[in-house]
């Protein structure tokens, strides 16, 4: 079951990044809340995030950081790097 946000804000920086807030209900426990705040920045016609923190809320209301996500390649770099893998040629069948 996909989750949606119960909040989300932003705000436009000076610079052209973009801040924002986004509030998720927890995974085992929907009373709890997993709060993100992160920076992203338009790079190359892709947006790319610079910075982020994510906060966990228990249902009593006591918050911790959460550890780094982390970071995944994109689906279009994953995609290219296969491609390149199976233009060797050596498993031809002709």
């Amino acid at each position: 079951m996909k989750a949606y946000p119960k909040a989300r804000f932003s705000n436009r920086l000076p610079n052209g990044d973009y801040l924002s807030l986004t509030i998720w209900p927890g995974r085992k426990d929907p009373t709890a809340e997993v709060l993100t705040i992160q920076i992203r920045r338009l790079n190359n016609d892709n947006w790319e995030t610079v910075g982020r923190l994510a906060i966990y809320r228990t249902s009593n209301g006591d918050y911790s950081q959460l550890p780094e996500r982390q970071s995944q390649p994109r689906v279009d770099e994953a995609v290219k790097k296969n491609r390149e893998e199976d233009t060797s040629g050596d498993d031809l069948v002709l």
